[in-house]
């Protein structure tokens, strides 16, 4: 019999996800795209370093726990998102943080998640949202008495950072998680009237393999490079589009909410 989720990551092992991601927007303003991104999942505290990855020190792909965790650039890394699950009421989990990691030392991730995790069962989910102008904010997902979270299951969140400028600090969030030692598919509905935001993100799981990590560098070169010179060009696209621009609010005043 296979070991949990929870057990391999506990074990030290790194899982590599090529994720397919889409994002598709609601309302006047038709847009549009997909692409793949790679998602490291891991537990912090117990990763072993490997060929191309490394924690808190340079490599082709590393994770740092400044990068997560808390403030940007000054996270605490998984004892932050512990602490998050003790507060609302749950320990003795398995905490796993499933992130697109550094490339060559350079780091943004639109959204990453922490994952509470019992074996094979997930119990709670933080999503992990950073914006391109140097803010965080963090969304805490789960049923009440922390039932597992099953696939089609919908978790509900008001929407109070601001993540587009094309879209105003409105509406709220419908969250799905379907995470399995095998895969994962996530969807985010953001929904403002006739206006919002469907994106998802799917992949299979597999070893992160000296061979696989230099694979994804060598099929989509840049990581996280790549990643924000794709959010730049798709602002592009909307604004040449007739989309309006909204200033920059101040982020909430609380780091989690759900």
């Amino acid at each position: 019999m296979s070991a949990s989720l929870a057990a391999q990551l506990e074990g030290g092992e790194l899982l590599h996800l090529p994720a397919r991601v889409t994002h598709a927007r609601r309302g006047g303003i038709h847009h549009a795209f997909a692409y793949k991104v790679d998602y490291l999942l891991l537990d912090p505290e117990r990763v072993r370093r490997r060929t191309f990855f490394s924690r808190n020190s340079f490599n082709l792909f590393a994770l740092h726990d400044r990068d997560h965790g808390g403030a940007r650039g000054a996270g605490e890394g998984a004892a932050w998102a512990r602490k998050v699950f003790a507060s609302a009421g749950l320990e003795r989990t398995t905490v796993a943080l499933m992130t697109q990691p550094r490339f060559l030392g350079y780091w943004f991730c639109p959204v990453s998640f922490w994952l509470a995790l019992r074996g094979d069962e997930l119990l709670a989910v933080i999503a992990e949202v950073s914006n391109t102008f140097g803010q965080r904010h963090s969304y805490l997902c789960h049923h009440a008495g922390f039932a597992p979270i099953r696939a089609g299951d919908e978790l509900t969140a008001t929407k109070v950072f601001h993540v587009s400028p094309f879209q105003d600090v409105r509406g709220k969030y419908l969250f799905r998680f379907a995470i399995s030692p095998a895969a994962t598919a996530i969807a985010i509905h953001q929904i403002d009237g006739a206006e919002g935001l469907i994106a998802t993100m799917h992949g299979d799981f597999a070893a992160a393999t000296p061979k696989r990590l230099l694979g994804a560098a060598l099929k989509r070169p840049g990581g996280t490079i790549r990643v924000i010179v794709l959010i730049y060009w798709n602002a592009l696209r909307l604004k040449l589009k007739g989309a309006d621009y909204r200033p920059l609010p101040s982020p909430p005043e609380n780091e989690v909410s759900q």
